[in-house]
């Protein structure tokens, strides 16, 4: 299998299944003398981590993080950072059932076809258990940015039902079990998922991932842009389905009038009077925020009897069992800051090689 890295300068390798004995990743590019020790990497870890509340999976993983090269002293040393992070809560036996099946939804069918072989252990490599492995990289890249790049999530949409940005409010977040920066629409999403969780299925979400402190130029023009870079990190999220930029898919809707950032001066350079570019004109940051959000899925796995085939091609019924997500979009937000944290990182470093 192939593709298992990302990015340029700032790059990791990620390895590992669902229910192997650990997964892991290598992030080479790292400079030296950057303070980093376990205990950073384990404070973003713990945000991701399962079974933490009645609305995610219960599968119960500590996700504690390893270093085992890469460190000395409190400092990186310039060579690749290898991370482990062991599996301890697999429960191989939920799957045994699926064996010969392929669970709609899921990458079980395409995987087959691509390799003849697959596995079925809560989806292997294509399990969202791999996605630990992007957080603990994201924790390095945001020691390569350093405290001048903030970089936030929120979940604002669960199936139809939208936050009120006018209630945005980034403490919300810590004080609840959804991302959700809106207290009103947090209020709302527990009776919305537990009705969920409760009849065996699951619903969708939107997550918006915010970056302050970016300064202008990071990104190149055609081929290295900022933007696609983050949309192509973002869609290689277990489960993404759609990103925008910005105000993305609804600048459709907007006249040039209203979609242009007009600009003003300030004492420190242009102020921007809108941000519908989402902080990235041509490719390249513009030194206001950085914006993308990313639609998800509802998690496949669902106590519904759905309609498949088994490896022989016959026409058969599945009931998928574990534990499982009602709403996986939950935990990806600490993902996706993870991921716009390796692009930036990436940039950055690219930036520096070229103009210095």
């Amino acid at each position: 299998m192939s593709a298992n890295a990302s990015g340029t300068l700032f790059r990791f390798t990620t390895w590992g299944e669902s229910h192997g004995p650990a997964i892991g990743v290598v992030v080479d590019g790292v400079p030296p003398r950057l303070p980093l020790d376990e205990a950073w990497i384990q404070s973003f870890l713990d945000k991701r981590k399962p079974g933490q509340n009645r609305f995610v999976t219960q599968r119960r993983e500590p996700d504690c993080v390893e270093i085992l090269s890469g460190v000395f002293d409190g400092r990186t040393t310039g060579t690749p950072v290898s991370l482990l992070i062991r599996n301890e809560d697999q429960r191989s036996k939920d799957y045994s059932e699926i064996a010969r099946t392929f669970r709609p939804g899921h990458a079980d069918y395409t995987y087959w076809s691509k390799y003849g072989i697959r596995d079925y252990r809560g989806g292997g490599r294509s399990s969202a258990r791999e996605t630990a492995s992007r957080v603990a990289a994201g924790a390095v890249a945001r020691r390569v940015l350093g405290e001048g790049v903030v970089i936030r999530g929120a979940v604002v949409q669960i199936g139809k039902h939208r936050i009120d940005r006018s209630r945005w409010d980034w403490d919300e977040i810590g004080r609840n079990p959804f991302w959700c920066p809106d207290a009103k629409a947090a209020g709302e999403w527990e009776a919305l998922l537990d009705a969920t969780r409760k009849s065996g299925s699951s619903i969708g979400a939107v997550v918006e991932i915010v970056a302050e402190g970016v300064p202008a130029g990071w990104g190149a023009p055609i081929y290295g842009k900022l933007d696609s870079d983050l949309a192509a990190a973002m869609m290689g999220i277990n489960a993404v389905k759609g990103v925008e930029i910005g105000d993305g898919f609804a600048a459709a809707e907007l006249t040039g009038e209203e979609n242009a950032d007009e600009m003003r001066a300030g004492n420190d350079g242009p102020t921007f009077l809108s941000n519908h570019a989402g902080g990235i004109l041509g490719g390249i940051s513009s030194g206001q925020p950085v914006v993308v959000r990313f639609a998800v899925k509802p998690t496949s796995s669902i106590l519904s009897p759905r309609r498949t085939i088994d490896l022989d091609g016959h026409d058969t019924e599945i009931v998928t069992k574990g534990r499982h997500d009602p709403c996986v979009g939950l935990r990806a937000v600490p993902v996706g800051e993870a991921m716009m944290a390796c692009v930036l990182a990436d940039h950055m470093l690219r930036q520096r090689a070229q103009c210095g």
